[in-house]
């Protein structure tokens, strides 16, 4: 970056994973729900005796990811925030116990390409340390995770600035529960189907086929207990969505 400052809003950024340089370990596990990308970020920080990174389990949605972090009680957990099953709001609130644990706390960082003000906010509510995007490189990430695993809370420069003044106004956006269980995925047939395109547009315009837009407006509307397109739209126009 032009300013000497990194992802993490440290000024210069770790290098060749200096962090690992007094032996220390950390175990990590890795939820996320694109398996290509678990793969790339285990071969970026995986390499456990020049980064001190310990990936000890993966996951792709949320009941995985629990079933793997009661498992092996990893010292830091990066956690995407959309995931089948709930999101990464899910896996905190259920997680609560081994975060709280005295003797060996858990501790969650957020990965994710998104920081929207919904996402940010509802997984720092729910517990994590800290919240970095997917643009943040390899030897920062290693950086950030060893700082989670210390207690200190970690942010991305913009996105530090505007937690704080999310969370000292009183305009700060609520964790909005039902929205939180659909997937990324869902949240955008959900916006288009809300917006009056038929099946057969959405589909074009995600790339997907007519049947997997019908499963996941099924979904939508098992989660949200609606009981047809017409109510989700009032849903979505009502939390605007649309």
């Amino acid at each position: 970056m032009t300013d000497g400052t990194d992802e993490t809003g440290r000024a210069g950024g770790q290098q060749g994973g200096g962090e690992a340089a007094d032996g220390r370990r950390v175990r990590v596990v890795l939820v996320d729900d694109h398996r290509m990308f678990r793969a790339g970020v285990q071969a970026e920080i995986g390499r456990t005796d020049e980064t001190g990174v310990d990936v000890v389990g993966e996951a792709g949605d949320v009941d995985q990811a629990l079933t793997v972090i009661g498992a092996t009680r990893p010292d830091v957990v990066l956690l995407d925030v959309h995931l089948p099953g709930g999101g990464g709001v899910e896996v905190l609130r259920r997680s609560a116990p081994l975060m709280a644990d005295p003797e060996r706390p858990v501790r969650f960082l957020a990965l994710s390409v998104s920081d929207a003000a919904e996402d940010v906010i509802g997984v720092i509510r729910g517990g994590a340390r800290g919240y970095v995007t997917k643009t943040i490189t390899g030897d920062d990430l290693v950086g950030a995770i060893f700082r989670v695993a210390d207690g200190d809370a970690v942010f991305s420069p913009r996105l530090a600035g505007f937690v704080l003044d999310a969370f000292a106004s009183s305009d700060a956006p609520p964790v909005d529960e039902d929205l939180d269980r659909l997937t990324q995925r869902e949240r955008e047939v959900l916006r288009l189907i809300a917006r009056g395109y038929a099946y057969k547009e959405v589909a074009k315009q995600l790339f997907i086929s007519v049947k997997t837009v019908e499963s996941h407006v099924s979904a939508v509307l098992r989660k949200l207990q609606l009981s047809n397109r017409h109510e989700l739209t009032r849903w979505a126009t009502a939390r605007r969505l649309v």
